[in-house]
């Protein structure tokens, strides 16, 4: 029987990556950040985090069902999936490429403290001005993007390979900064995230097999099952939340998180070169 106190750690890091993985806050610097506070960052811990990750997609999959199964559906026939399945490709594009290509690099010279805090508030601040430009929307739903929409929110997304950036908040950022709506932007941002994390998640199942093991069947369990629930939550609670609020909110409290991991790491409390 797995130790209850890693059971204890699996429920607390599946909540913080199924309620951050799809906030414009950075998953990967709070995974980091707690995982350190709990001395759960070692290689089973890693691979753990794959296995939350992959069920916080799942998460996304089931809230947007319908519209995903109905698409697949529909892909000879309707102009509007046809448009939908084509935007998703060419945002992904971007990203698989720049990470095939600099991935080794990114976590080599960019698994840094100033660097995730300076991803962070610099997001921040974008987020800040995004919201305070004047907006002129083109596209209202995910149904109005164009390909070329698609293709610059994808590479926007590209930018999340640099630690603390955050996926979703740079395809949320870029897409209110390109003429989207703050609902259409977020709501791209969950469907990009499909095809992404699960070209990711297999890439890293891939690259770490030999540390699965079906002795971890519980701790993997636990942390799927609160992950889910957790990405579940936040998914429909952001959806809400835009429909009455901007991103204000999530600048600030990514401003205060990058000065946070500055003065963490300068104390020596996380070591945030090790993930």
């Amino acid at each position: 029987m797995t130790d209850p106190t890693l059971l204890f750690h699996a429920l607390i890091l599946g909540i913080v990556e199924g309620l951050t993985e799809f906030l414009p806050v950075s998953s990967t610097g709070h995974l980091i950040l707690v995982g350190q506070l709990l001395d759960f960052n070692d290689d089973k811990g890693k691979v753990f985090e794959i296995a939350i990750q992959f069920a916080a997609i799942l998460a996304v999959v089931w809230e947007y069902r319908v519209r995903l199964f109905h698409t697949l559906a529909s892909m000879t026939s309707e102009a509007v999936s046809q448009r939908l399945a084509i935007n998703l490709i060419v945002a992904f594009l971007p990203a698989a490429v720049l990470g095939f290509l600099f991935l080794k690099q990114i976590k080599t010279y960019l698994f840094n403290p100033f660097v995730v805090a300076s991803a962070l508030i610099i997001g921040g601040f974008l987020i800040l001005w995004a919201e305070r430009r004047q907006h002129v929307i083109h596209a209202e739903t995910v149904d109005d993007l164009t390909w070329q929409d698609a293709l610059k929110v994808g590479f926007a997304q590209a930018l999340a390979m640099i630690p603390g950036t955050s996926r979703s908040g740079a395809t949320i950022i870029g897409g209110l900064f390109f003429g989207l709506s703050r609902r259409a932007a977020t709501e791209f941002s969950f469907f990009l995230a499909i095809p992404t994390m699960f070209a990711a998640t297999f890439y890293d199942v891939y690259k770490n097999r030999e540390l699965f093991s079906m002795a971890d069947f519980e701790l993997f369990a636990v942390g799927g099952i609160v992950s889910f629930i957790s990405a579940f939550i936040a998914v429909r609670g952001l959806i809400y939340f835009i429909s009455r609020h901007d991103f204000t909110v999530f600048a600030w409290y990514r401003i205060v998180f990058g000065v946070l991991v500055l003065v963490s790491a300068q104390q020596g409390w996380v070591d945030w070169g090790t993930h």
